[in-house]
């Protein structure tokens, strides 16, 4: 069946800064193509407890490492037979760091390999503090080293010629107040691994020349979201996710928070240039969203709000000799860090005081924005004029459930000068975009398709949360929440991949002509039929283990392994579940139509 979604967006200058790009209609592949078929699974038996994160897969040993997050462990399992993968081993990360550098070690947070060297980034006990590098033997999984590298680590990657490593540093503040605001970095290691021997050497970015008054200020995108808490520029930095491009040149780092990207030369190791990702107009053709979580329908409309990309996961390609970056638009917001903040800080920050929760946030719902039990700042410059969106106003046909950023709405939803909001800021773009990185634009973008496809299948239980069955939960919010993100080449075209964090299920494109790219499949094992809220024994460590399986979800990490290198003789895709605890493996299958 062909679908004619419209996908990508004509946005103005006024609001996007980098392109202003022609309307196009996405098909689905009707001659080669592919599918992805279900295949093993290796069930963790933990629920919600980030079991099965981050996943990388090593060909000389034919072994899936998975992220056990909480757990502070990494999972190996036999991945020989992808119909039947099984649990061969554990690292213990925190008995490791305690052993060899006896210090307290957090989460772990990402893992990658190559040429048989593993590398795990582990943040500390106390994230703001230093966490580690640490390194493996897949072959015996000998504990190699480990090397502090800066406040929390949150994903790494080798280069595709394997001489260096590089570390996304979050540097996440202290939760509530930010009383501990660690600078974000990027750490990159060159890396010699030979004989079984390990010799490093760490170089470290920081983006204080980019602070007010530094020699890079002025280089600054001019939309470049800061709304950190008292923070500098190189405190509001928040490096989240790398890509590495075909020739190992330059990696591509996803601020996140910000929605800006950071281009890193890996020859020189400087930070090139920060490009800023502008706005999705909801307004326009092709963006449509469901942002109302209460009228028990898929009901997609066009809204007066600007989406913030703000992208997790990213990856890159490179199609005739041009780099192009994909990116999974799934939204963050800071509400978490400033929960404690007095109503008089908190409004300094431009962010607002919940009344009747009594604490600090920045998330707003509309219709809570129109209570004064809810929202009465102190001072008329701390309040947002929304009589736009009030009866009578422009947009007074918005919807109220909506949630949007209080500060950033502050800063830049007012588009014409006249002291009111015109367009509210809100979490995530609900897609996935392609930037031409020659020319940092937007050449792609899916629009509403994941929300389109997806209520096509559900109706109205479409746009669930991952951890229990409630329709429409996630409308009001960031939707399905596009999260993990991978590409492949078969058979000579090239594909993406992305995971939707909440609905769940993969989203498969044809980007091969990278400005049309082309729906392909969208595939979901879950069970809408069970409720993974009954979930509610624990075990003997207060660890709340499965007892329903309502199938695989929140798809978190995704590793895309060749027909040449996979165990199966064709490409698979590995998925780790962070909810679910499951590692999923998919083959994939050519097929003709």
């Amino acid at each position: 069946m062909k679908h004619n979604l419209i996908t990508s967006i004509i946005l103005s200058s006024t609001i996007f800064s980098c392109s202003t790009i022609s309307a196009q209609t996405t098909k689905q592949v009707q001659l080669s193509s592919i599918k992805l078929i279900e295949a093993g699974r290796y069930h963790a038996n933990i629920f919600d407890q980030s079991a099965a994160e981050i996943v990388t897969f090593d060909k000389l040993t034919q072994q899936t490492f998975v992220v056990n997050a909480q757990s502070g462990k990494i999972d190996v399992l036999n991945s020989s037979n992808i119909d039947a993968p099984t649990l061969a081993n554990s690292l213990d990360l925190k008995a490791d760091i305690k052993q060899y550098l006896n210090e307290e070690a957090g989460a772990a947070n990402s893992v990658d390999v190559y040429n048989g060297l593993l590398a795990v980034a582990i943040e500390a006990k106390n994230k703001t503090d230093k966490g580690w590098v640490a390194f493996y033997d897949t072959s015996d999984l000998r504990f190699v080293s480990a090397h502090y590298v800066g406040a929390l680590p949150d994903m790494l990657t080798f280069t595709p010629n394997g001489k260096q490593l590089v570390v996304a540093l979050e540097g996440e503040p202290s939760v509530g107040n930010y009383a501990v605001d660690p600078e974000g970095e990027i750490a990159i290691l060159d890396v010699h691994w030979q004989n079984k021997q390990l010799s490093t050497k760490v170089t470290h970015l920081n983006f204080t020349d980019f602070n007010e008054g530094g020699s890079r200020h002025n280089e600054l995108p001019k939309n470049i979201l800061l709304n950190g808490y008292q923070a500098s520029i190189a405190e509001d930095v928040e490096p989240e996710y790398i890509a590495i491009n075909q020739d190992s040149s330059k990696a591509y780092v996803a601020l996140q928070e910000n929605n800006a990207i950071a281009v890193v030369d890996l020859v020189t190791k400087k930070i090139e240039r920060i490009m800023s990702l502008g706005f999705k107009d909801h307004l326009i053709k092709g963006n449509e969203i469901d942002g109302d979580d209460k009228d028990k329908q898929a009901r997609l409309k066009n809204e007066a709000l600007l989406g913030m990309y703000q992208p997790d996961t990213i990856a890159t390609v490179q199609i005739n000799h041009i780099d192009y970056l994909l990116t999974a638009n799934e939204g963050d917001d800071r509400s978490d860090w400033v929960t404690e903040l007095s109503q008089n800080e908190c409004e300094q920050g431009h962010f607002y005081y919940h009344l009747e929760d009594k604490h600090c946030a920045d998330d707003l719902k509309l219709k809570n924005a129109f209570s004064s039990d809810i929202y009465s700042p102190k001072s008329i410059s701390a309040t947002l004029d929304l009589s736009n969106f009030k009866q009578g106003g422009s947009q007074q046909s918005t919807v109220k459930t909506i949630k949007f950023s209080h500060s950033l709405t502050a800063k830049h939803g007012d588009l014409d000068g006249d002291g009111k909001i015109d367009r509210l800021l809100t979490f995530g773009g609900r897609s996935f975009s392609i930037w031409d990185m020659s020319s940092s634009t937007m050449i792609f973008d899916s629009g509403s398709d994941f929300e389109r496809i997806t209520a096509k299948k559900y109706g109205k239980d479409f746009n669930q949360t991952h951890n229990k069955l409630k329709a429409e939960d996630r409308s009001a919010k960031k939707g399905p929440e596009p999260e993990a993100l991978t590409t492949g080449v078969i058979e000579g075209r090239t594909y993406a991949f992305i995971g939707l964090e909440r609905m769940g299920g993969i989203m498969v494109y044809d980007i091969s002509e990278p400005s049309d790219a082309q729906f392909v499949q969208y595939l979901n094992s879950r069970d809408m039929s069970v409720n993974p809220k009954d979930n509610k024994q624990k075990n003997a460590d207060g660890v709340k283990t499965y007892q329903v399986d309502a199938g695989d979800l929140g798809p978190e990490g995704f590793k895309f392994v060749s027909a040449k290198d996979s165990p199966s003789g064709t490409p698979i895709l590995i998925v780790g579940n962070e909810v679910s605890g499951t590692t999923r493996f998919y083959r994939i299958n050519t097929q003709v139509k």
